[in-house]
């Protein structure tokens, strides 16, 4: 099963507001869902992003690839460099 960590859509028409799940790169992408991992308001300004730094590092290491986008929002709240640095540690 291949696993992404991806945004979901959800809120009202021309008011997007997504959350970060961890799905089955088969389901839809507003359908079922493995986990929820945090959310994105791109409508806030600046765009307001909570994460749970742990599970998304728990899955990464699990073998879950995020999306471009996702991997934007990781990168610019630094859990890619921080995953990296642990990396290069061991």
């Amino acid at each position: 099963m291949a696993v992404k960590i991806r945004l979901r859509r959800m809120g009202a028409k021309q008011r997007p507001f997504y959350r970060i799940v961890v799905a089955d790169s088969r389901s839809p992408r507003d359908g079922r869902f493995i986990s929820e991992v945090g959310t994105y308001n791109p409508l806030t300004t600046p765009a307001s992003v909570t994460l749970d730094k742990d599970a998304i590092k728990e899955w990464i290491k699990k073998g879950a690839q995020p999306t471009d986008t996702v991997r934007s929002l990781l990168k610019k709240n630094g859990i890619l460099e921080e995953m990296h640095k642990e990396k290069a540690g061991k």
